[in-house]
């Protein structure tokens, strides 16, 4: 059987019902406070304050899809969409100018799968510690822990990518070069590991412990109870969180634009400089580029790119945890 520890933590029924009592109890005493009920102007006024909040949501998203798709739209006046697709040059600032995207995405995915290839592994064995092995007390101040990581500056990282990361591989990688995906996507994966181990953790810790105990019923050991019943139990919410990660990969900044290089080049080498999507759309922001030139509008060609990707991801994201909620 499991140990006493990890038996006592059964699904968090019985805490979503006191939740639920003190919810009435502390919506009995606003009313209360209102003079025993709330008035319909109250009310009313209540509702029109949270449809404004919600409003402001849907709003700016539909503002930036607007000037995204107006900005674009610009562009490919003068760019065929051909031009975008099929070339495999991006030097828009340059003399002789070429709009391919290819190695913007190129870096993009390349520093994203480096930080991957960190992050999964690690946020997803720390996810198993904390729910199938650790103690109550232990979890309690390591799980916090773990999630400090989260509230590091993306800048920090940046710079101790460059400054320590980097010039550590360069005593072991022969050829590296200054800048590299290397490094950026090594760093940007333990960023990423307590958003993994975070999502992941709630999701086995959802699994209900009868599967467990049944699996042990049977006779299967804790390793094999744990691979081959509680981590299929929870795959959905799992791959939910490895979609959210891969979508915070892409999307990141400050390290790639510091660690990883200026220099689009369609290459899986992640030894050489590279830049991404994220980091182009700096690049050009400082303010440079004239506005309302060709070369300003590839900004917002590459951000409804990269926004049409996160989409697409967070989507998925969305349809896995819809199916774990659903299969609970």
């Amino acid at each position: 059987m499991r140990e006493s520890s990890s038996i006592s933590r059964v699904a968090p029924r019985p805490r979503d019902a006191l939740a639920t009592s003190r919810a009435s109890v502390l919506a009995r005493s606003a009313a209360l406070g209102l003079g025993g009920k709330v008035s319909p102007f109250h009310e009313r006024v209540l509702e029109l304050g949270l449809t404004v909040c919600a409003s402001i949501s849907v709003l700016t998203t539909v503002g930036i899809v607007g000037v995204l798709a107006f900005e674009t739209l610009e562009f490919f006046r003068v760019v065929s969409p051909w031009q975008l697709l099929l070339d495999t040059q991006w030097t828009p600032l340059f003399a002789d100018k070429h709009f391919g995207i290819w190695p913007l995405v190129t870096g993009t995915f390349l520093t994203a799968g480096i930080a991957m290839l960190v992050a999964l592994p690690l946020g997803l064995l720390a996810a198993i510690y904390l729910s199938e092995f650790s103690g109550p007390r232990l979890r309690r101040w390591l799980k916090p822990s773990l999630e400090l990581l989260a509230g590091i500056p993306t800048i920090v990282y940046g710079y101790f990518a460059l400054v320590f990361v980097t010039p550590a591989l360069q005593t072991f990688v022969p050829g590296l070069a200054g800048f590299n995906s290397l490094g950026a996507g090594l760093v940007l994966g333990i960023m990423l590991i307590p958003m993994i181990s975070s999502l992941s953790e709630d999701a086995l810790f959802a699994v209900p412990n009868t599967l467990r105990e049944g699996a042990y019923a049977l006779g299967a050991g804790r390793l094999p109870t744990i691979f081959r019943v509680v981590l299929p139990s929870a795959v959905s919410g799992i791959a939910a969180s490895v979609i959210l990660a891969v979508s915070r990969a892409i999307g990141e900044t400050m390290i790639v634009a510091i660690a990883a290089g200026q220099q689009p080049r369609l290459t899986l080498d992640p030894r050489v400089p590279v830049e991404t999507m994220t980091a182009y759309v700096v690049q050009v922001s400082m303010g440079d580029t004239p506005t309302g030139t060709l070369e300003y509008r590839t900004i917002f060609v590459v951000g409804a790119a990269l926004f049409l990707i996160t989409f697409v991801m967070n989507a998925m994201s969305y349809t896995f945890k819809r199916r774990f909620q659903t299969a609970l």
